[in-house]
Formats: structure tokens, C-alpha cells, sequence
């Protein structure tokens, strides 16, 4: 089953500092038909139910829908099909934070407590030092994993502040970059407080009503007016169930988890950025010198491979292909997966929204045919070991790592490299330990086996790095776990949050 939807926008104005011109994309409007078969195609041989995918070529956005959204019912996709994105919400959360920013009503480097003074974390001293800005850049040391619901009142966000309180830190603010859902659940706490509105009314207010989007949405409720997509799962290779629920999360999660949009509202957010802040229709949503300060590097990634992070901005993650620089999301909930990639240089933006099954590889094979053509980008080969791995020094790396909620111990086992990923405190019901075998691809980089088909053709990057302070840490899902040192006890129990 498909359908397609062509050309159905006019191009906005373009920014004066070149973002969003048309470049080597002009006159090649994608070949439509041919793309629709390659998408039912790639979607059908990786088990996914439904896939809608947006291509913004200089300034016009395609849209292609193929399947169904639920396996049980057998509703058919279509382009105004709306889909749960998941951390793809950070950057709605980001770009409204920045309205804020650019209005003088927020200062980025500001300590978060001058905004929300209930604000705190373990570290008494982080507490007053984490800025605005490290939440967006993901460097506040701010854990990724807590959750709470704070029901479905309109205080909930205020709730999950409260929660929060004194939860732990992966790293100290600044040292590293450490993914971080908590973070942006402040940020949304911060444009509540500073806008008098719950943060649902203030994404409408503030960013779709001005964008002129009118397929996304932040609520259950809100999703049902429309062909709403049921997230799918099972094993790896075949056919995906109906999940349990159609959403897991908490109305709280809405800053870092939950924006629903079909796939061309999602190319609609990426054109304004490439626009230079401008909506199709002229309106000002973002200044041009916000859109470019959102886009420009605050840290580097070690971990290269669960996201295909090169960097972070100021809420996008930053990617490099061989020296055509771009920006984007991914985001999952349960049973969805989305990925959005936008390369400037070329003025392309593309969304995929899915629905279960091996997103993950429809996202690669997809994407590496159309940012080739329309681009000129060679995305990396997916992450796995080489034939011949590198002899490599594991000595140094062996140890016991920690962040919120996780202890990562890494062992030598008769020549073999192992380790083993615990759930504890709050978190110990999450999932049973994680037993993983370790191949080296570099000195620092490693291959996990045996997680799954929850990362490229099985493995699970796990990389080891250093915090700016020298401490050892490890990598797994673009969380970072300090090294436990026997020479720093106090610290170790600080992070340790005990």
C-alpha cells in the first residue's frame, strides 16, 4: 500500500547567510514514483508496518507513505498519517527555549536556579552552576533515564522538577557531553515559568500556530483526530505485533519525548530552519541568528555510532560526512522510531516516521541512497567490527564505571573482553543485567555482541573516553559513566548518588 503527495509547498524566502539555498539540488526534483517503490520496497523486506517519509528539495516538500499503521486493523499509512517521534520532541523543546532566549527574556548562561529556584541536583555546587545552555548542548551532567509521572494535570512538569530533586549526576556539568532527558525536561519547566503557560499551549502558541503546521500535536487525545500510527514489536526479522499500548510515557515526558507529526510537518520544523527562522508564509519564527547559533558545535561526540553523533549544537545533534556538514534528530517510543537529516549546504532535509520492525535498517539503506543523490553525502558504513580486529591494551579499560541508575563492569576473561551492564537503585526492575562480549574496532572503540537488533547489525558501540578532568569513563547510548577510582571516594559517591 502507498501513496504520494508531491510538491505540495512553495518555497519560503531564503536566509541571507545562504542556509536553505538550493545549491547542487537545483532543477533534481526526486523521481517520485521511483522513490515510492524503493520505499515499499526497503519497508517491506525490514518487516516495517508503515513508513512516511518527507524529501524537502529547494524549499518544496515530497511526501511518501507506504503500509499500515496497525497490523491488527490494517488502516492504511498516508502522507497525513501522524506518528509518535520521541526524542525528536528535544527539538521543539530547543527551539522554543531559544525564542525565549533571543526575546531577552532568558539568559543562556545563566545557572538554571535564577529561573527555577526549586531546581537542584546532588551536587550542591552543580546546582548553582548548571546553565540553561548545558541543557540544550547536553553537557549540564543532567542523567537521561529518570522517570516520573506526574499525572495529567497541567502542573505535571512542576511535579517532575520536584521529583527530580537531588537526582544524580552522570558527570560533572561541563566535562562531557551526556544524553540527557532530564535536561530537557527542565527546559520545559523554564518555558512554562517564564511564559505563564503549560508547555503544551506554549509549543502551539509559540512555534506551530507561527509555523502554519497543522499535523502535530502533543496529546493522546489530540493524536486521535487523526490516522494515528501504533508502534509495533517483536523479534528481529519477522513481522512485528501490535505493542500493548499505544504510549508508555507520562504526560511529563512531553518536553523530551512526545510530539506527534506526520513526516511533511516534520520537514515543515527543518525547512524553517534552513529558511533562516522564516515559515513558508514570511512569518518570523526564530531570528537568523539564533537558527545559526543552534546549529554551530558546542562539543565534540566520542560516541560516534548510536546516533551517528559527530557533535552537539544547541539542541541538534551535528554530523559530519566527509566534510559536508548537517544536522538532525533520531527518536524512539515504543514501537516508533524517527530520524530526521538536514544538510544545508545542498538545502535537503528528510524525515522518516515509522511504526516497528528493523527501522533502523529501512533508516540506513534509505538514507544512504537519498542523501547521495540529492546531497552528494556517503553516510558510514554501519558500525561492526573489522575481520581482523586491532591488537589493543585492554588493561587500562578494565574496571567498574557508574552513572545514575547503572553499574558498567569491565572485566578480562581468558584472553576475551566482557561487560556487564546492571541496573540498580531506581532502575534495578528496568531489565536483568546485560551480559556483553567486546570486540575491538580502535583502541578506545568496541563492538558489543549478543544486545540485540536494537543497534547495527547487532552491535552495541560502547566507547571509552576521558572526562576534562583525566577521570576514565565509557559510553553506552550516548550516556556517559565515570570510571569508579579508588584514589576519589568522595566524588565516587557523589556521582554514585548515595
Amino acid at each position: 500500500m502507498s501513496k504520494y503527495v508531491a510538491g505540495q509547498d512553495a518555497a519560503g524566502n531564503r536566509s541571507a547567510n545562504g542556509a536553505g539555498e538550493s545549491g547542487n539540488t537545483a532543477g533534481r526534483k526526486p523521481d517520485l514514483a521511483r522513490w515510492q517503490a524503493r520505499l515499499d520496497a526497503l519497508r517491506a523486506e525490514h518487516h516495517v508496518p508503515a513508513a512516511s517519509l518527507a524529501v524537502l528539495v529547494d524549499g518544496t516538500v515530497h511526501e511518501l507513505a507506504s503500509g499500515v499503521l496497525h497490523r491488527g486493523t490494517g488502516v492504511e499509512a498516508t502522507t497525513d498519517s501522524v506518528f509518535q517521534m520521541g526524542s525528536i520532541a528535544k527539538l521543539y523543546t530547543a527551539a522554543l527555549i531559544m525564542r525565549l532566549a533571543e526575546s531577552g527574556r532568558l539568559a543562556l548562561d545563566a545557572p538554571v536556579v535564577d529561573v527555577l529556584p526549586e531546581f537542584s541536583v546532588a551536587d550542591p555546587e552543580a546546582t548553582r552552576t548548571i546553565t540553561t545552555r548545558q541543557l540544550l548542548s547536553h553537557t549540564s551532567g543532567l542523567t537521561c533515564d529518570f522517570t516520573y509521572d506526574g499525572g495529567r494535570g497541567d502542573d505535571c512538569l512542576a511535579e517532575y522538577v520536584r521529583a527530580a530533586k537531588d537526582v544524580a549526576l552522570d558527570c560533572p556539568p561541563g566535562t562531557a557531553v551526556s544524553y540527557s532527558s532530564v535536561g530537557h525536561n527542565v527546559l520545559g519547566r523554564i518555558v512554562e515559568v517564564l511564559t505563564g503557560k503549560v508547555w503544551d499551549e506554549a509549543l502551539k502558541d509559540l512555534l506551530l500556530t507561527p509555523l502554519g503546521v497543522t499535523h502535530t500535536m502533543t496529546l493522546p487525545e489530540e493524536a486521535l483526530r487523526y490516522r494515528a500510527a501504533m508502534g509495533h514489536l517483536g523479534a528481529a526479522g519477522q513481522d512485528p505485533d501490535p505493542a500493548p499500548s499505544w504510549d508508555l510515557m507520562p504526560r511529563s515526558a512531553g518536553p523530551y519525548g512526545r510530539v506527534i507529526a506526520s513526516a511533511g510537518d516534520l520537514a515543515r520544523f527543518a525547512r524553517m530552519h534552513l529558511s533562516g527562522g522564516l515559515a513558508q508564509d514570511g512569518t518570523r519564527v526564530l531570528s537568523e541568528e539564533t537558527v545559526a547559533l543552534m546549529q554551530r558545535r558546542v562539543v565534540d561526540s566520542p560516541d560516534k555510532w548510536t546516533v551517528s553523533a559527530d557533535g552537539w549544537g544547541l539542541g541538534w545533534t551535528l554530523y559530519d560526512w566527509d566534510g559536508i556538514q548537517g544536522y538532525g534528530h533520531d527518536g524512539a517510543s515504543i514501537g516508533q522510531y524517527g530520524y530526521l537529516r538536514v544538510v544545508p549546504s545542498a538545502g535537503v532535509a528528510i524525515a522518516l516516521l515509522t511504526n516497528g520492525g528493523g527501522a533502523r535498517e529501512l533508516y540506513a539503506a534509505l538514507y544512504r541512497e537519498l542523501l547521495a543523490e540529492l546531497a552528494g553525502v556517503t553516510m558510514p558504513q554501519p558500525f561492526a567490527p573489522s575481520a581482523r580486529p586491532p591488537a589493543v591494551d585492554f588493561a587500562p579499560l578494565v574496571g567498574t564505571y557508574r552513572r545514575e541508575g547503572v553499574v558498567i563492569t569491565v572485566t578480562e576473561r581468558g584472553g576475551a573482553w566482557h561487560l556487564r551492564y546492571e541496573f540498580v537503585n531506581g532502575m534495578r526492575d528496568f531489565s536483568p543485567p546485560l551480559e556483553i562480549d567486546l570486540v575491538a574496532v580502535t583502541e578506545t572503540v568496541f563492538a558489543g555482541t549478543g544486545v540485540g537488533a536494537a543497534f547495527s547489525e547487532g552491535y552495541m558501540p560502547v566507547i571509552f573516553s576521558t572526562l576534562q578532568d583525566g577521570t576514565g569513563c565509557v559510553y553506552i547510548g550516548m550516556r556517559c559513566g565515570p570510571k569508579i577510582t579508588p584514589d576519589a571516594p568522595g566524588r565516587v559517591e557523589e556521582r554514585a548518588g548515595r
